[in-house]
C-alpha cells in the first residue's frame, strides 16, 4: 500500500494520490471491531454536501438570470422637463417649435453684452468675434429662491445653470407625476452633463476681491450642480457631473442607464444644461473658426459653416420598465441601448473619427440587441461643419446602411438647425426630440437644407434628411430612433430609443360626477401664479376635455405640497375654469378652498348606524374608488359570518326594508 501510493502520487502530483488512497481504503470490509453501519454517516454526509452543493449551484444560476435580465431589461423614460430658446418652457412648446420649423436663433440680447462691442466681420481681428448670433433663455437671470429654501446671499453667487438644472429637474418631476417632496431617502441618482464656468470667470472678471464669499465654490463647481439637487430633495442615489464636452449628457444617460441596470440607483435625473454669459468663450471659438457666420447650423448642407452657441436645459427621468409598470407610471419611450467610447489618436485633438463613430453605433446595437434596420430615424449631432458632417455621415451609412436602401432609407436630422449649439445640453434635446417624435409617430422637418453638402456621397449612401413633416410609419413592427453625441476632446456616445409599449387601461364600473384637485405654493402670490398656470393648461389641452378625472389625479399626487394651499371640486374641465376664476377674483364659493396647511391628521370615513342611512349610500364611491371598495369587501368578509349575509347587499339594496341588520 504505501509502494503503491508512492507511484500514485508519483503520477498525480496534483493531490489525487491522496483520494486513490481513500478510495482503496474504503473499498476493504470493515475490520472486527467496526460495522458495517458505522459507514453511513460518511455516506449521509456525501449526500447532504452534495444537496448543499447543488443548492448553492441554483442560487448561483438564479443570480445570474437575475443580473443576465437587469442588463437587457429596457430604461423607461416616465418624465420630461426642458427649457430651450425659442419661449420653449416644456416637452409641449419643444413640439410645436419642431413641428413647425421654427427658427430660435437671435442676436446677442444686450442683458447678455454688448455685441457691437465684441463684434468685427473680419475672423483675425484680435479680441472680437465674427458672429452677433446666439439661441437664449429668456429670463435666465431670474430664480424663486424662497420655494426651494435658498436664501438670496446664496443664490447671488450660484451659477445660473445650476439654478436652471435645479428647476428642471423639479419640473421633469412633475410631469412624471412624482412629487418631488416624496423622494427623501431614496435610491434615486443625479446626472448632470455640464461643461463650463463662465459665471465663475465673470466674478473673477468683475467681482472686487473682497466680494467673494464662502458660496462662490459651492455654488459654481460642477459637481454641485447635481449635489445640491440632491441634497434639497434628499435623494441617496450617485449625484455626479459628467464633463464630456458636447457629448456629456448623452454620456450621463448612458451612466444612469447602468446604474439603473447594476441596481446602485432605482431611479434617476439625468440630463445638461448650458448657459452664455460671457462674450469671451465666442472669441475663441471665432479664433478656432468653428463659428457660423451667419449665426445658423446648416447642418448636411453645402453651406455649412460651424455652429451658433446656445443655451438651455433638458431632464428626463428614468426607471427599470418593470419598475415603471408596477408604479403605474406614464411611459413616454423606451431606452433600448446605449454605448460610449473615445476617438484615441486620431488626426488632431477635436477632429472626429468616423471609425470610433461607427464603433459606439455597433456597440449600442449590439448593447439593444437590435439590427441595423430596426433603427429608422437618427437624431445627428450635426452641428453644420465642413469637416463634421460628412464624417458622420459616412459612420451611420457604414453601420446602418446594411438595413437600409433607397426604397426604405434611414431618416436623419438634426435640432440644432432649429436651436443652435448647446453643447452640453445639445445631446439630451436630440433626445427628447426623438422621444416626442416617438410619440408623436412624425418626424419633424430638418432646416437651413437647400442644398445637399456636396461633400457626402448622397448616391451612394441610403440616407435621406426629410425637411417637411413626415409621418413615421413602420408597419408592424416597433418605432425605434437613436440619438448621437460627439464631444469635441474625443468621447462618442450613441442612445437607442424606442417607442412606448401599448398599455391597456381599465376604466372603473362608473365615471365620478365630480373630481377635485389640489395645488400649493410657499406663498399666496406663488398660490395665485399656480392657479394661472393650471388655467393656461386647462384651455391649451383639450385631451383634458375627456380625461379630467386622470388630470385631477395627478395635480393631486404628482406635485409637492407647499403651506399655501387650495382645492378645487369640479364636475368637468369648463367648470373647473369657473372655479379658478372665481378663485382669482376672491370670489366665495362652497367648492374653492383656499388657506395655509394645518397640523396633518387621520381620516376615516363615518357609516351611521340605521336612522341615517338610504339605499344606496356610498354606490358612487364604491364603483369608482379602488381602496374604498377593497376596503369595503374587506369589511364585508369580516362581518359576513356573524351576519349570516352580505352587508353589501344591505347597503347597496334598492329595498330600503332590507336596510336593517
Amino acid at each position: 500500500m504505501h509502494d503503491l501510493s508512492k507511484r500514485s502520487a508519483k503520477l498525480s502530483p496534483d493531490g489525487s494520490a491522496r483520494s486513490e488512497k481513500r478510495r482503496i481504503q474504503e473499498s476493504r470490509p470493515p475490520k472486527p471491531n467496526q460495522t458495517a453501519a458505522d459507514s453511513i454517516p460518511r455516506q449521509l454526509d456525501r449526500k447532504a454536501v452534495l444537496k448543499q452543493a447543488l443548492a448553492k449551484i441554483n442560487r448561483f444560476e438564479t443570480k445570474v438570470a437575475s443580473l443576465e435580465k437587469n442588463q437587457n431589461e429596457p430604461i423607461a423614460i416616465v418624465g420630461i422637463g426642458c427649457r430651450f430658446p425659442g419661449g420653449v418652457k416644456n416637452p409641449d412648446d419643444y413640439w410645436r417649435l419642431l413641428q413647425n420649423g421654427v427658427d430660435a436663433i437671435t442676436e446677442v440680447p444686450k442683458s447678455r453684452w454688448n455685441i457691437d462691442d465684441y463684434f468685427d466681420a473680419n475672423r483675425e481681428t484680435p479680441g472680437k468675434t465674427y458672429t452677433r448670433w446666439g439661441g437664449f433663455l429668456d429670463q435666465v437671470d431670474q430664480f424663486d429662491a424662497k420655494f426651494f429654501g435658498l436664501t438670496p446671499r446664496e443664490v447671488t453667487s450660484m451659477d445660473p445653470q445650476h439654478r436652471l438644472f435645479l428647476e428642471v429637474c423639479w419640473e421633469a418631476l412633475e410631469n412624471a407625476a412624482i412629487a418631488p417632496d416624496s423622494l427623501k431617502d431614496s435610491l434615486t441618482g443625479v446626472f448632470a452633463g455640464i461643461t463650463t464656468t463662465e459665471y465663475w470667470q465673470m466674478h473673477m472678471k468683475y467681482a472686487p476681491l473682497e466680494n467673494i464669499d464662502a458660496y462662490l465654490a459651492s455654488g459654481n463647481v460642477l459637481n454641485a450642480a447635481p449635489g445640491r439637487v440632491a441634497y434639497l430633495l434628499g435623494l441617496n442615489g450617485l449625484a455626479m457631473a459628467v464633463d464630456t464636452a458636447c457629448s456629456s449628457s448623452l454620456t450621463a444617460t448612458h451612466l444612469a442607464v447602468q446604474n439603473l441596470k447594476s441596481g446602485d440607483c432605482n431611479m434617476a435625473l439625468v440630463g445638461g444644461v448650458n448657459v452664455i454669459v460671457v462674450p469671451e468663450t465666442y472669441i475663441g471659438f471665432s479664433k478656432w473658426g468653428m463659428m457660423s457666420k451667419d449665426g445658423r447650423c446648416k447642418t448636411f448642407d453645402d453651406a455649412a459653416d460651424g455652429f451658433v452657441r446656445s443655451e438651455g436645459c433638458g431632464v428626463i427621468v428614468l426607471k427599470r420598465l418593470s419598475d415603471a409598470q408596477k408604479d403605474g407610471d406614464r411611459i413616454l419611450a423606451l431606452i433600448r441601448g446605449s454605448a460610449v467610447n473615445q476617438d484615441g489618436a486620431s488626426s488632431g485633438l477635436t477632429v472626429p473619427n468616423g471609425l470610433a463613430q461607427a464603433e459606439v453605433i455597433r456597440q449600442a446595437l449590439e448593447n439593444a440587441k437590435l439590427e441595423p434596420g430596426d433603427v429608422d430615424f437618427v437624431e445627428a449631432h450635426g452641428t453644420g461643419t465642413s469637416l463634421g458632417d460628412p464624417i458622420e455621415v459616412e459612420a451611420m451609412a457604414q453601420v446602418y446602411g446594411k438595413g437600409h436602401d433607397r426604397e426604405n432609407p434611414l431618416k436623419i436630422g438634426s435640432a440644432k438647425t432649429n436651436l443652435g449649439h448647446m453643447e452640453s445640453a445639445s445631446g439630451i434635446a436630440g433626445l427628447i426630440k426623438v422621444v416626442l417624435a416617438l410619440q408623436n409617430r412624425e418626424i419633424p422637418p430638418h432646416i437651413h437644407f437647400k442644398k445637399p453638402s456636396s461633400r457626402i456621397p448622397w448616391e451612394d449612401v441610403p440616407i435621406t434628411v426629410p425637411t417637411e413633416r413626415t409621418p413615421w410609419l413602420t408597419g408592424e413592427k416597433n418605432r425605434r430612433g437613436a440619438v448621437s453625441g460627439f464631444g469635441f476632446s474625443g468621447t462618442n456616445a450613441h442612445i437607442i430609443l424606442e417607442e412606448s409599449p401599448a398599455v391597456s387601461i381599465q376604466k372603473t364600473e362608473s365615471e365620478r360626477t365630480h373630481n377635485f384637485f389640489t395645488f400649493s405654493a410657499p406663498d399666496e402670490k406663488g398660490l395665485e401664479a399656480q392657479a394661472q398656470e393650471l388655467q393656461g393648461f386647462l384651455r391649451e389641452e383639450e385631451s383634458v376635455r375627456s380625461e379630467f378625472g386622470d388630470f385631477c389625479f395627478s395635480a393631486n399626487s404628482g406635485r409637492a405640497r407647499f403651506a399655501n394651499r387650495a382645492a378645487v371640486v369640479a364636475q368637468s374641465r369648463e367648470d373647473a375654469l369657473e372655479k379658478l376664476d372665481a378663485f382669482l377674483e376672491n370670489e366665495n364659493m362652497p367648492e374653492v378652498i383656499s388657506g395655509k396647511a394645518q397640523a396633518r391628521g387621520k381620516i376615516a370615513f363615518l357609516f351611521t348606524g340605521q336612522g341615517a342611512q338610504y339605499a344606496g349610500m356610498g354606490k358612487t364611491l364604491y364603483d369608482t374608488h379602488p381602496r374604498f371598495r377593497q376596503t369595503l369587501e374587506r369589511c364585508d368578509e369580516i362581518l359576513r359570518p356573524v351576519l349570516g349575509r352580505s352587508i353589501l347587499e344591505i347597503i347597496f339594496s334598492e329595498d330600503s326594508s332590507e336596510n336593517v341588520i
